[in-house]
């Protein structure tokens, strides 16, 4: 017998990254030989931009390197310095940092509204896309070559 719960559990929640991580690794021969190298490691890497005489963020960008990939979650700009190529130093030093890292290549999300055509512009290429992820809007999945 069984009970279904749906409560937010970060305990139960790790858990089951857990046991997912070691079904996959159990599992696949790639993932296997992943997991027992450097590479294996997930390194959290961030490129903040200060202004630089209050040392307030006015930008920045979030993101990880795993398994030869640099994967961007969020960058940002403030509005009042768009257009100065600050979000392309930072994508560019982020790359950088990657590369150092053994990257190979880079991976992320956007939606229609927000940067496709930026990331373009940087030799990003669409490698899938959402439609109607959420409603009316859709998701671009980028990927770039580093090396």
């Amino acid at each position: 017998m069984f009970r279904l719960e749906t409560g937010v559990d970060k305990d139960r929640r790790t858990a089951l990254g857990e046991r997912l991580r070691d079904t996959n690794t159990e599992r696949s021969p790639v993932l296997r030989t992943l997991r027992d190298s450097p590479l294996g490691d997930e390194v959290p890497l961030h490129v903040w931009l200060l202004e630089e005489s209050t040392g307030a963020l006015a930008g920045g960008l979030t993101g990880r390197t795993w398994a030869r990939w640099l994967h961007v979650d969020l960058l940002w700009v403030d509005d009042r310095y768009r257009g100065a190529r600050l979000g392309s130093r930072v994508l560019a030093e982020a790359e950088r940092l990657a590369r150092e890292r053994g990257c190979a290549r880079s991976r992320l999300e956007t939606w229609d509204f927000q940067a496709p055509g930026f990331y373009r512009k940087q030799g990003y290429e669409i490698a899938g896309q959402v439609a109607d992820y959420p409603p009316g809007v859709t998701e671009f999945i980028l990927v770039k070559t580093l090396t």
